[in-house]
């Protein structure tokens, strides 16, 4: 086991720890199960030349591609089964032709075990300069999320939610946030030719106390399907849909929406990182593509590793969080501007090559 590794899991500090060195490398000296969020970004390939050579220099991309799926193989292994796993990754042309690297990565990943549980679009919003006349210009990314246990992984999704609009009482009525008072579906099951008297009685009933609760604010706002008036919400097959089930059997039923808001969507809208007035590493890794992950999926008191950390993007958001962080690099000189960034110039074991024990 790495000595340094050791060290940093049994402090309480929360100053990353950086690590020079090969990232399939320092890996194999984890032990298992010991990291609890990964999220990272390696070289695109044939993109640029980075300091220090590494992966993203090879002369196929297949190549390259099998380098990463190692290095993620690893991830698995040392990952706990709680644990979260973070990729972005970029895409490249050969020939004009468009490689299609970031899925061919996940899908051998989940051939490999992992499970893909999203796929997020990045949306760069303004996107780079590009001056090609037979294309159009790049503007996004994916960020994919994978788990090495379908269930039971941290997950925290309150911490994330959107904030609820407020209900409002309009001429005593109790008005949701998107407008609902319950007089539209009131009208809608008195109007039913479907619905049999049992039913309609069942369905005022029930509407009558979801209007309650979101009068409480046990529930923000809802949607009422009833048959007849409205389709089903995704499938009319009773073998697929319980929702279909549901209104073929009671005549009607309830969306409701979360007491706490809603939660974010898989398209992120997120400026990259400015490069302007850097001059020596020029990924456009931004702290908000690392800061949702974070919160998300790595607890508390969980460590969080960047086996292609650079200049400690993901490192220097983990610590805003209050959580450890483990860097890996094969740059000297990148891990220097990451311990500056992230106030570790006292950790003097953080800039040293990796060891073992």
């Amino acid at each position: 086991m790495n000595s340094d590794v050791k060290k940093y899991i049994e402090n309480n500090s929360i100053n990353p720890l950086f690590l020079v060195g090969d990232s399939f490398e320092v890996l194999r000296s984890i032990p298992d199960n010991t990291i609890d969020c990964c999220i990272t970004s390696p070289p695109y390939w044939n993109k640029r030349q980075y300091a220090n050579g590494g992966i993203g220099l090879e002369k196929d991309y297949r190549k390259y591609i099998s380098s990463l799926i190692a290095i993620f193989m690893e991830v698995y292994r040392i990952l706990k089964p709680t644990g979260s796993f973070w990729l972005n990754i970029g895409d490249s042309y050969k020939n004009k032709n468009l490689l299609n690297i970031p899925w061919r990565v996940a899908i051998e990943l989940t051939d490999n075990g992992w499970i893909l549980r999203n796929t997020i679009i990045w949306n760069k919003v303004k996107g780079g300069l590009d001056n090609s006349t037979d294309k159009l210009r790049n503007t996004y990314e994916p960020l994919f999320h994978f788990v090495k246990q379908s269930k039971g992984y941290y997950y925290d999704i309150d911490c994330i939610r959107n904030s609820p609009k407020s209900t409002k009482v309009v001429n005593g009525a109790v008005v949701s946030a998107t407008g609902v008072s319950g007089v539209r579906y009131k009208r809608k099951i008195e109007l039913s030719t479907e619905l049999t008297e049992e039913q309609k009685a069942n369905a005022y009933a029930e509407l009558e106390k979801i209007l309650k609760q979101v009068q409480s604010g046990e529930v923000s706002d809802f949607r009422m399907v009833i048959r007849g008036a409205q389709r089903t919400t995704h499938s009319d097959s009773e073998k697929v849909s319980g929702r279909a089930k549901e209104l073929h059997e009671k005549g009607f039923y309830f969306l409701k929406y979360n007491s706490k808001g809603s939660k974010p969507g898989d398209i992120w809208d997120i400026i990259p990182e400015d490069t302007q007035g850097r001059k020596v590493h020029f990924a456009p890794y931004p702290e908000d593509l690392c800061k949702t992950p974070i919160i998300l999926t790595c607890p508390p008191s969980g460590i969080v590793l960047d086996p292609f950390v650079g200049t400690g993007t993901s490192c220097f958001v983990a610590k805003q969080f209050r959580r450890k962080s483990i860097g890996i690099d094969i740059a000297n000189e990148y891990i220097d501007i990451a311990r500056k960034r992230c106030g570790c110039l006292g950790n003097e074991q953080s800039s040293l090559p990796v060891t073992e024990d």
